[in-house]
């Protein structure tokens, strides 16, 4: 009879520990079933511009190549000669108008200037664009606020720009001709200096 007590009894422990254990897996299901952890998700710093991710650790020439709404100005560079120089140790800074502002130019214009005869003014345009240096919002930001509101840019064209605060988070950047350009996105990173895109081409004298 004892025997029989003491089998019951380590059956009835058994049951209760194996109740027990399918109650504890039913608390642990959900962490199961939960998404990755944060640092299982891969973080991105890269800018993206015009839906492509520009690399830091490229150059100005080999970014402006990804970015499907800077395909004009890419082959603007190419036909002035200019891509070897851009791809240099620089630092530069680039206002890199948009496809967008150079659709803003006669389509007849722009034709003439991507022309082997218009390179010599095809190339003084560009680099009316580049500034020696790297320079961030934030460093134009500084210049202004140190000369009256206004910064003032040497291009390596030669020529001066302008830079004023817009008002709204807006940088106004005007022209030797008196025109005038808006930074839309500033501050891409470039292994050889930084990008801020513009709406509109400049134009020296």
């Amino acid at each position: 009879m004892n025997i029989r007590i003491a089998v019951l009894a380590v059956s009835s422990v058994a049951v209760l520990t194996l109740a027990a254990c399918g109650q504890n897996d039913g608390k642990k299901q959900p962490s199961m079933i939960e998404g990755p952890t944060p640092s299982a998700v891969p973080a991105t710093t890269e800018p993206m511009v015009g839906g492509a991710a520009m690399n830091p650790s490229d150059n100005l020439v080999a970014n402006a190549s990804k970015a499907p709404n800077l395909t004009t100005l890419v082959s603007a560079l190419q036909a002035a000669g200019l891509t070897e120089r851009l791809q240099g140790p620089g630092p530069f800074t680039v206002f890199a108008p948009d496809n967008a502002a150079f659709d803003k130019i006669p389509a007849a214009t722009r034709e003439s200037l991507m022309q082997p005869a218009q390179k010599a003014e095809l190339t003084k345009i560009l680099t009316y664009h580049v500034v020696p240096g790297r320079l961030t919002a934030a460093d134009i930001a500084a210049q202004a606020q140190a000369n009256g509101g206004t910064a003032t840019l040497t291009t390596v064209q030669g020529e001066k720009l302008t830079v004023k605060d817009a008002g709204a988070g807006q940088w106004r950047i005007t022209d030797a001709k008196g025109g005038t350009s808006t930074i839309t996105q500033a501050d891409i990173a470039q292994s050889n200096g930084v990008v801020h895109v513009v709406d509109t081409v400049l134009m020296p004298k």
